[in-house]
C-alpha cells in the first residue's frame, strides 16, 4: 500500500482540491432563504480557504448572483394504461458574475444537469428517496462546475 501512495505521489497523482478563486470575498444574491445550492456553494467557496462569504455587497468583492435556479420533473415513458414508467429529472442554474460596482466578470451562464430515473408505483417511497438523491448529486455537480467557472474569472 505505501509503494502505491509513493508511486501515485512520484507521477504528480493529487487528490482534487477547491479551485483557487481570485478575490477574497464573495456575496451570494438572489438565492431563494434556504437554498441548498445556496449553502453548497457556501461550503465550498469557504473551503477553498481563500474566499469567504458575505452578506454586505460593500464588503465584498465579487457578487454571484442567481438568476435561475429550478428543478424540474417530466415524464419521459409510460405504458399504454397511463401509468409512469420512466421520469427525467432536470436542475437548472443560471447565474452572473459581477463587482459591487457592477462590472461584469462572468456574462451570464447557464448549467443544466439531467437524469433519468426508472419509476415504479409498488416502490413509491424508495423512487422519492432515489429522486431526492440524485437532485443533491445533482447540485453538487453544480456547486462543483461554478466554483471551476468562478476561478476561471477575469482579474478584478
Amino acid at each position: 500500500m505505501a509503494a502505491l501512495a509513493a508511486a501515485l505521489g512520484g507521477c504528480g497523482f493529487a487528490l482534487r482540491r477547491a479551485p483557487a478563486l481570485r478575490f477574497r470575498s464573495v456575496q451570494l444574491r438572489g438565492f431563494a432563504e434556504r437554498s441548498p445550492l445556496a449553502e453548497e456553494l457556501r461550503r465550498q467557496i469557504e473551503a477553498s480557504g481563500t474566499t469567504r462569504v458575505v452578506e454586505s455587497p460593500a464588503d465584498a468583492d465579487a457578487v454571484l448572483e442567481a438568476l435561475v435556479d429550478a428543478r424540474e420533473k417530466s415524464v419521459v415513458a409510460s405504458t399504454a394504461a397511463g401509468q409512469v414508467r420512466e421520469v427525467q429529472l432536470r436542475a437548472r442554474f443560471d447565474f452572473r458574475l459581477r463587482t459591487p460596482g457592477g462590472r461584469e466578470l462572468l456574462a451570464p451562464r447557464e448549467i443544466l444537469l439531467s437524469r433519468d430515473m426508472s419509476y415504479s408505483e409498488t416502490i413509491a417511497l424508495a423512487k422519492e428517496q432515489e429522486e431526492a438523491a440524485l437532485y443533491r448529486a445533482m447540485q453538487n455537480d453544480i456547486a462543483a462546475q461554478v466554483m471551476r467557472r468562478l476561478a476561471a474569472a477575469g482579474p478584478l
